[in-house]
């Protein structure tokens, strides 16, 4: 303990407290956050427009200017001193002007926030998704980035103007806001483009979170009352599944938003060409046996042999001649077996009464499932499974094996029919 007599170490004046707080806050920055939240700085306390380039000069001698002092003087130099220093000597301020510390953390904020949307910027999504992934890692932790933009968004940019445009951009920030967790975070990082970043998130979770998030979408868009249908399609990444990278993830989820975004294009051509025909209906399909499909389309040049396996429960539908109606393209019939992806998430089932056996779900429709086993093996003319799939609790269903075929990596895809 000190003796009586001995002065203890002065405290610091608010003033240069602040300074040192806006030091360790400007350390932490990558450069050109940095740079900006300088400019924006200088530019309230000298009334001076500064390139960023030069801000992040004047800074810099500040910082050796205050090493220098230091050592001059014996003893730890205040750094409003050498902020007025260093700008007295360059001319820029003969006034000085202190700012608040309210007004410090707006621009704070400032330097790393949308001005249209309220969002998170590009700028600290970059430095965000580093530090939420290196956390990760350490922790052995799932982590999940979502990469979504609007779909259609540029006609309404053609059709009504960008000040509409602008709206259905915040209706789109209003809905991330609404629908993500405390510990998620939104960024827009383009145009129409958003991204989320999903601590201890995987797959599954991270796709559920984004189907609820269109849901979510379309219900703020009905107070816009626009004429045009506009979606939001998302593709998601996941660590470690996806990638130990950033550039990995973010590589792998715009992959899966382009074939999704392709997809509910096509979806939506589809639907209009048909809104006025009714679709003619389709023999039955004989007993037993493969199911045949009969399409008014080319052949794929990869058919799915999914489809073939639930043919017959879309004929039921198709066979009504029904006029389909325009609706959003999830809910519309654009094929002889609608199906939905399971590919990037964790969906499985069980196989057999032991539950000894799994399979990778690959897709899932109105009569069927496609399967993949690891090895080849003998299947009876009807299996009870369990499926284990997003969002639903497990389901247990008979299939019945329709085809199958080996890839190239040894495993076998199996499509089977839903029976009774």
């Amino acid at each position: 303990m000190p003796s009586p007599g001995a002065s203890s170490a002065p405290r610091l004046p608010m003033e240069d407290s602040y300074l040192e707080l806006l030091a360790d806050t400007l350390e932490q920055m990558d450069i050109p956050a940095r740079s900006q939240f300088l400019q924006r700085y200088f530019q309230t306390t000298t009334h001076l427009d500064l390139r960023e380039s030069q801000c992040l000069q004047l800074w810099e001698e500040m910082l050796t200017r205050r090493k220098e002092m230091a050592e001059q003087v014996g003893r730890p130099v205040s750094l409003k001193t050498v902020l007025m220093d260093v700008l007295s000597s360059a001319g820029l301020i003969r006034v000085p002007v202190l700012l608040e510390y309210d007004e410090f953390k707006k621009l704070q904020l400032s330097a790393v926030t949308d001005p249209l949307t309220g969002l998170y910027n590009r700028r600290l999504f970059a430095e965000s998704f580093e530090k939420e992934l290196n956390r990760a890692r350490r922790y052995g932790l799932p982590l999940s980035i979502v990469i979504l933009d609007l779909h259609r968004f540029k006609e309404v940019n053609d059709k009504y103007g960008h000040p509409r445009g602008d709206e259905v951009l915040r209706a789109a920030a209003t809905t991330l806001r609404k629908a993500l967790r405390t510990s998620d975070s939104a960024f827009r990082i383009g145009g129409d483009e958003f991204a989320l970043l999903l601590p201890q998130t995987d797959a599954v979770q991270a796709l559920a979170l984004s189907r609820r998030v269109e849901t979510v979408f379309a219900e703020t868009l009905q107070s816009l009352q626009l004429a045009i249908s506009v979606t939001m399609d998302h593709g998601v990444g996941t660590y470690p599944q996806d990638g130990e990278q950033a550039d990995q993830l973010v590589r792998v989820a715009d992959e899966r938003l382009y074939r999704l975004k392709h997809a509910n294009h096509t979806k939506t051509r589809a639907a209009s060409e048909r809104t006025a025909t009714a679709v003619p209906p389709v023999s039955a399909p004989p007993a037993g046996g493969a199911i045949p499909i009969t399409s008014g389309r080319a052949p794929e040049q990869s058919p799915s042999g999914f489809e073939a396996a639930t043919s017959a429960a879309a004929q039921s539908i198709v066979n009504q001649s029904v006029v389909v109606p325009e609706v959003p393209a999830v809910y519309a019939i654009q094929r002889k077996a609608e199906r939905v992806s399971m590919t990037g998430t964790n969906a499985y089932a069980v196989l057999g009464e032991s539950g000894t056996r799994r399979a990778r779900v690959l897709d899932l429709g109105f009569g069927g499932v496609a399967l993949e086993l690891e090895k080849p093996e003998e299947l009876p003319a009807s299996v009870v499974a369990v499926l284990h799939v997003p969002i639903l609790p497990p389901v247990r269903v008979y299939l019945r094996p329709v085809w199958s075929r080996q890839t190239t990596e040894g495993t076998v895809r199996l499509g089977c029919q839903f029976v009774s």
